[in-house]
């Protein structure tokens, strides 16, 4: 094959670090591998900006760009750079979920800076400055991301029920839990992408990316090579262009070193 990458997108949980938030050693050295064979690493993930500096640091790599919540915030690393944010009105839909989980833990990311949310979260599930604050004030202007979390479900029933309720102008994702992403419509971590790569100057079609989750969907359709863990779900599995190892396994290094 004549074809190699000239970006690296890479989703981080359950790609880079397993869900304990623990990254392998030979993950962290093949990934300074390609960065310093020459090839743009770019971090394209669902975590705000300080989830994204946590595995920025993993790697102990300050450069370049990055993606994160999901499309919705592009930022020059070091130093800080917001380069593009979008937001949405997330109140109709917010108040709609309430309604249905209303138990419910909301996040509602602060650019740069973490969370308000409603309740605190399980330790180690967002990261950043988090704050308490009534629903009605976290959704009162446009924002850019929106979590909810409904622990006391299962994924199955909060999927239906997610999807009969008609959450319009959103993109959303439903994670392995009971847990629900909401990004502006048109948003995706591909969209996110396309504004780096327009920035690099780099085509789609040179783009290696590598992720695990229904999050990660349009990015691998938009690359190159699209990549799905071998933990992802079918809907990823059916549009990736090839399969890896599970994150157990280091599935990424096996990936990224065929082209180094």
């Amino acid at each position: 094959m004549t074809w190699r990458p000239t970006l690296l997108a890479l989703d981080v949980d359950g790609t880079l670090v397993s869900y304990g938030n623990e990254m392998a050693p030979a993950v962290r050295e093949t990934v300074r591998a390609a960065r310093d064979a020459g090839i743009h690493v770019v971090i394209a993930t669902g975590r705000a900006v300080p989830g994204v500096y946590d595995v920025l640091d993993k790697l102990d790599m300050r450069e370049g760009l990055a993606v994160a919540s999901n499309g919705s915030v592009v930022f020059g690393v070091e130093p800080y750079e917001l380069i593009k944010a979008v937001t949405f009105d997330a109140a109709p839909s917010v108040e709609r979920l309430m309604e249905a989980f209303p138990d419910a833990m909301i996040a509602v990311e602060e650019i740069g800076v973490g969370y308000r949310v409603n309740r605190q979260f399980p330790s180690g599930e967002i990261g950043g400055n988090i704050q308490i604050a009534h629903v009605d004030q976290m959704i009162a202007d446009p924002v850019t991301r929106v979590i909810v979390r409904a622990p006391d479900h299962d994924v199955a029933g909060f999927q239906e029920t997610v999807k009969s309720i008609g959450l319009e102008g959103t993109n959303f994702y439903i994670g392995y839990t009971a847990w629900l992403d909401m990004a502006p419509q048109g948003v995706s971590k591909a969209s996110g992408l396309e504004t780096v790569t327009s920035i690099l100057g780099i085509d789609a079609s040179d783009v290696l990316a590598i992720g695990d989750g229904n999050n990660d969907l349009e990015m691998l359709e938009w690359a190159g090579r699209g990549v799905a863990m071998g933990q992802a779900p079918p809907e990823l599995l059916a549009v990736a262009d090839a399969v890896t190892g599970h994150i157990d396994e280091d599935g990424a290094v096996a990936e990224i070193q065929q082209w180094l």
